[in-house]
């Protein structure tokens, strides 16, 4: 665990000097909800959201931003491109475990998209006076499993890619959809509803997530789905990746 401690605190400062990642992954979710309060009507009530406001609801799909970006981009390149720098192959025949190096990279690229997800909460309440969620619990365990699906899908790129480039491209295939269907590019309830009903179900929980936040609690089969996404993704991840 020392071995491990030691590894972290060490990614950690590489990581930080490219500081453009952490500070979009921190600040980025909350500089968009910010801009999207300031368009008229997003924050009166509407009967096409059922009485809520837009900005209220838009707040689920923004924590897509948040997992998505380093999830899918950040993290898969930065693994990738040990693997193409021959950092996994060197790391290999030493003490320290290949596998350090990687929940390393991994936990380090989480707590930053958590912490983007805690900023866009607080901004969301001081400006706009966005509610907290209504089944914290829920929310959070949503938002874990939303996080560990993403992420295995980002993993499942890095494995397949031999560059970071390339581990970027294959993970844009499931960036650009989690993206629309979490309703990042158009509110979810502007959506049609086949593409409403479809999202309600794909990573990383824009549905659920919302259900969590305003509604009545995540339905039990859109729970089970998110779950078998994050098992699934991150078995099939764990069994494509390869250490060189």
């Amino acid at each position: 665990m020392r071995t491990f401690t030691k590894l972290v605190a060490t990614e950690t400062k590489l990581f930080l000097r490219t500081p453009i990642w952490p500070v979009l992954g921190v600040l980025l979710p909350a500089a968009v909800l910010l801009a999207v309060g300031l368009i008229p009507g997003f924050t009166k009530p509407s009967d096409v959201t059922g009485g809520y406001r837009f900005v209220d609801l838009f707040v689920p799909s923004l924590v897509v931003i948040a997992i998505a970006m380093l999830g899918l981009q950040v993290a898969p390149g930065a693994i990738a491109a040990y693997r193409e720098q021959g950092v996994l192959r060197r790391l290999a025949t030493t003490p320290v475990p290949p596998s350090y190096l990687l929940l390393a990279q991994l936990a380090i690229h989480a707590v930053v998209a958590l912490a983007g997800v805690a900023v866009l909460l607080v901004a969301g309440h001081a400006a706009f006076d966005v509610p907290m969620p209504r089944h914290p619990l829920t929310f959070l365990v949503t938002l874990a499993l939303g996080l560990v699906s993403v992420f295995a899908l980002g993993l499942i790129a890095a494995s397949l890619a031999r560059t970071s480039k390339g581990a970027g491209g294959l993970a844009m295939v499931a960036y650009f959809p989690i993206m629309f269907l979490g309703g990042v590019y158009l509110p979810r309830p502007l959506l049609p509803a086949v593409i409403q009903r479809i999202g309600a179900y794909i990573p990383p929980g824009t549905q659920p997530l919302q259900d969590a936040w305003v509604g009545n609690g995540v339905q039990p089969l859109q729970f089970l789905v998110l779950a078998l996404f994050a098992l699934g993704g991150t078995a099939l991840a764990v069994r494509l990746f390869r250490w060189e």
